[in-house]
């Protein structure tokens, strides 16, 4: 009960912490200030103050900014050639686990046209390493809701029209964060050592939360938003929604990060 109650309190916090809606709240109670007197510089400094917000983060080269030290903590699984020896790190996996990343529904798509770009990145890298490692299972994970399939039978879907046998597939179906994935892993996995496939920006707080959790976890970061070896270019000083979006998933990590080192998770 205790466990739910934490969960929904830090999603509905954390919601109202976001760029988007911190900034469409101050700018609200800015305009209801304004109608008083003695209240209208509050207000004007909250609208300004909001809207300069909003305009920094929606910047393409701010936004990269935020997100690069996030990306540059674990370095990617690089290419895997047949007949070349695997990363020792990587051939110790017993199990690819892929962390979820929501999808969509819509009658006869399949399974890779139904994930989120993010969910589809992460699965994508989950496969080519369970190719990699042909002893390995591949463990992907999310719930679902309103009686539709659920995140995980839908990247299983996904995973088995790129190649993989079903057989190879275990599903977390009840898990609702990354925490919770990372409970439900060590009793699937137990000490085996994992290939943990998340987002490149997730990466950081989940391998904190894995390990906090006792497994033996190998980053596979994939997803990366902020490429390092970019060129510069006449773009990354305009502003766009995309940056907007970059912008709010390093804020939300690093809020969840502060989250978990709080409670001595890290």
């Amino acid at each position: 009960m205790l466990r739910s109650v934490l969960f929904w309190l830090k999603k509905f916090v954390s919601f109202w912490l976001m760029p988007l809606p911190l900034c469409a709240t101050a700018i609200v109670v800015g305009v209801l200030l304004l109608r008083s007197s003695r209240r209208a510089r509050l207000g004007r400094a909250l609208i300004g103050a909001a809207v300069a917000l909003l305009v920094i983060l929606s910047n393409s080269f701010v936004s990269k900014w935020l997100m690069r030290p996030l990306e540059a903590r674990h370095p990617a699984i690089p290419e895997l050639r047949a007949g070349e020896p695997l990363p020792p790190g990587l051939a110790a996996c017993r199990f690819v686990v892929v962390l979820g990343g929501g999808n969509g529904f819509s009658t006869g798509l399949p399974g890779n046209n139904l994930l989120s770009p993010s969910s589809l990145s992460r699965l994508v890298e989950g496969v080519r390493l369970a190719r990699a490692l042909p002893e390995a299972r591949l463990i992907v994970s999310g719930p679902g809701e309103g009686g539709r399939p659920t995140h995980a039978r839908v990247q299983a879907r996904a995973a088995e029209a790129l190649g993989l046998a079903p057989e190879r597939l275990l599903l977390i179906e009840d898990a609702r964060d990354t925490e919770d994935e990372s409970r439900a892993v060590i009793r699937l996995a137990g000490g085996a050592p994992i290939a943990l496939v998340t987002s490149a920006w997730h990466m950081p707080r989940a391998v904190a939360l894995f390990r906090s959790a006792g497994v033996t976890a190998l980053p596979c970061p994939a997803d990366f938003r902020a490429h390092t070896d970019d060129p510069l270019r006449f773009e990354d000083f305009l502003w766009d929604a995309e940056s907007l979006s970059r912008s709010t998933f390093a804020v939300r990590e690093r809020i969840g990060y502060l989250w978990i080192w709080l409670r001595g998770k890290n």
